[in-house]
């Protein structure tokens, strides 16, 4: 039977963690719970503990920091990620599971926007916007068609969990897992599930600016780190255009008179077209390294595989 590991990442949920766990374990109850405290100031920890959850403290503030060692502590076959605002339904994780063990999936994400439940529990408009926004980017960049790219509600197989090298620190982290599973070609499944909003006197940890800056700066890191070629490309024909805008004046007057007077445009031409030669040969070169590391992760994946079926 599959060992089943249930983590909560915490900070300041003392109004909600009690019912979290208490929910999960009538759905699960041979489930372990983990309670990871990020320093909260409340009662979460002492909450935590009284409801027989495995307590850990992160001293590292933010949520990335809280699910690396999360992932490098806890050895299980499934591991289910839920927040510990009670936002997120228990009774669907049974639904999420299932194509874990029956399909060989990887990641089960927890979709909140296709029943709409989200847009209509969450009443920051600008919250919205950014999803939908991180989302089309995400969809656009790696061809797919993920509904939700941000939720804290996921079920992951061992073989995702201790091959995800975590790069985030803050609330970020939904997105990087939801970029290197599509980066790395791992199994991804969307499981609708429904969204309530945090109850009265709970307070969202996000704050929609500067995490959503946070998360626009992730999705260019792993545009530039992913797919070079195309991220310089853009840079190299955006300096080519601005080369030929400053030089045409310059070429005519040369055709025509046989002489150049605008010698600082001249020499701001050959150096923004140089700046695009460079560019465009950054992004081939940046790219063939890319490739030779996904051929050796890919390698590393299947050894990490057949360590992991000889020890079974």
């Amino acid at each position: 039977m599959s060992e089943i590991a249930i983590l909560v990442p915490c900070y300041n949920e003392a109004l909600t963690i009690a019912k979290v766990i208490e929910d999960f374990r009538v759905e699960l109850p041979k489930a372990k719970i983990y309670v990871y405290d990020n320093n909260s100031t409340d009662d979460t920890a002492n909450i935590a503990k009284a409801h027989d959850a495995i307590v850990k403290r992160e001293y590292r503030q933010g949520k990335g920091n809280v699910v690396r060692s999360m992932f490098r502590d806890i050895d299980a076959d499934i591991y289910v990620m839920i927040d510990g605002d009670d936002t997120y339904p228990a009774n669907f994780v049974h639904a999420m599971i299932e194509p874990i063990i029956k399909e060989n999936i990887d990641m089960v994400i927890g979709d909140r926007h296709s029943n709409g439940t989200y847009k209509d529990e969450n009443k920051r408009q600008l919250h919205n916007f950014g999803n939908n926004l991180v989302k089309n980017l995400i969809n656009t960049l790696f061809v797919s068609k993920l509904e939700d790219i941000m939720t804290g509600y996921r079920v992951f197989n061992k073989k995702f969990v201790k091959n995800f090298p975590i790069n985030s620190d803050g609330f970020e982290i939904e997105t990087e897992m939801s970029l290197h599973a599509l980066d790395k070609k791992f199994m991804i499944k969307e499981i609708p599930i429904e969204y309530r909003d945090r109850p009265e006197g709970s307070e969202s940890k996000l704050n929609t600016l500067s995490d959503g800056f946070k998360v626009l700066k992730t999705i260019l890191w792993v545009f530039k780190d992913y797919k070079p070629l195309l991220f310089f490309s853009f840079g190299a024909i955006f300096f080519f255009i601005m080369s030929l805008l400053v030089g045409i004046p310059v070429l005519h007057e040369f055709v025509t008179t046989e002489y150049i007077s605008k010698i600082p445009s001249a020499i701001l031409a050959v150096g923004l077209m140089l700046i695009a030669i460079l560019s465009l040969f950054s992004g081939v070169i940046l790219d063939t390294i890319v490739k030779h590391y996904r051929e050796n992760y890919n390698l590393s994946l299947l050894h990490w595989i057949e360590i992991h079926d000889k020890r079974k």
